[in-house]
């Protein structure tokens, strides 16, 4: 157990009376380390006795022409060393401290967002922030929005037709749709198919695009190909679009980029038209008024900094 005077100890002490002692120590001698210091010798001999009354030891031989330290000098010397060593750390973890990054991130995107450039500052971010978590939820593109206005996630990736006044967006990226169809549908695999073969055919959709959306422009593509008008098959979601293609509901229309593996795979098969292919964008959206945590705020700059240093025709697929 402490004596009264061990407990009292730590808060007597005059710590700069430690500093001047290693300094004593260091220059090994009273007069040099008042030179070191800019003060005169009684001012460090002062300090010393003061010290050795604090302590109630002795610490330096004051032999004439000599300088030694007394067996506790010397213990008391290595432990100032220790403490120096322990002090000199704290603004680097202070430093550290104030910039660890925590907290959770919310995002809402619309189903089967495919980007590269995405997926790239999320594994920075994550590698660089460990201590952050996450979750990620898939809604229908008005609905993604309608949860940024209520304030309920920290950014939204989704298509958008119309600016919204109450939030900020901006095209994260680009893409581009083709027609597509199924393995059973009497087209897959055949080369050099003519536009006028498609003409009459049953078509599946995006609700998006049926109810005049932000993917209204495949509805022009469908008119193009001379597509039978009454859509087969809709859903918001894009893998059961693509389920519904593959099953020979219909024929439709797909990200180019989103699609590529199942054409490699042999599940889906490019239709005409080729070329003048509709192009839309993928928003990146937040909320001004949201107040946001130290991980929010260090993941939307690194997704506005990718937007800003990223020109657009990189960021279009493919």
């Amino acid at each position: 157990m402490m004596q009264p005077y061990e407990q009292r100890f730590p808060w007597n002490l005059d710590w700069n009376l430690l500093r001047t002692f290693m300094i004593v120590v260091d220059q090994k001698g009273l007069t040099r380390a008042a030179d070191y210091l800019g003060v005169t010798q009684p001012t460090i001999s002062s300090a010393l006795k003061r010290l050795e009354t604090t302590v109630g030891v002795s610490l330096v031989d004051r032999r004439p022409g000599n300088f030694a330290l007394t067996e506790s000098g010397e213990l008391l010397y290595q432990e100032c060393n220790t403490m120096f060593g322990v002090v000199s750390q704290i603004p680097g973890l202070l430093n550290k401290a104030k910039h660890h990054v925590s907290g959770h991130i919310n995002i809402v995107m619309t189903s089967h967002v495919v980007s590269e450039h995405l997926d790239s500052v999320l594994h920075d971010f994550n590698s660089e922030n460990p201590d952050v978590t996450y979750s990620i939820s898939i809604a229908e593109s008005s609905e993604v929005l309608n949860r940024l206005r209520q304030n309920r996630a920290t950014m939204g990736i989704c298509l958008m037709r119309d600016p919204d006044p109450m939030l900020s967006a901006r095209p994260l990226y680009r893409e581009r749709f083709a027609l597509y169809c199924g393995p059973r549908h009497r087209l897959f695999g055949k080369t050099q198919i003519k536009l006028a073969e498609l003409k009459g055919e049953n078509s599946v959709s995006f609700q998006t695009e049926v109810e005049t959306g932000p993917l209204f422009l495949l509805a022009q593509l469908r008119e193009r190909a001379l597509l039978n008008p009454v859509v087969k098959g809709i859903s918001a979601n894009l893998p059961e679009v693509r389920r519904m293609i593959v099953a020979g509901i219909g024929v439709g229309a797909l990200p180019v980029h989103v699609a590529s593996r199942d054409v490699d795979a042999g599940l889906l098969w490019p239709l005409p038209p080729y070329s003048g292919l509709p192009v839309a964008d993928i928003h990146f959206v937040t909320n001004p008024r949201r107040s946001m945590n130290p991980a929010e705020r260090v993941l939307v700059a690194a997704i506005e900094k990718l937007i800003e240093t990223t020109p657009i025709a990189e960021r279009t697929y493919p």
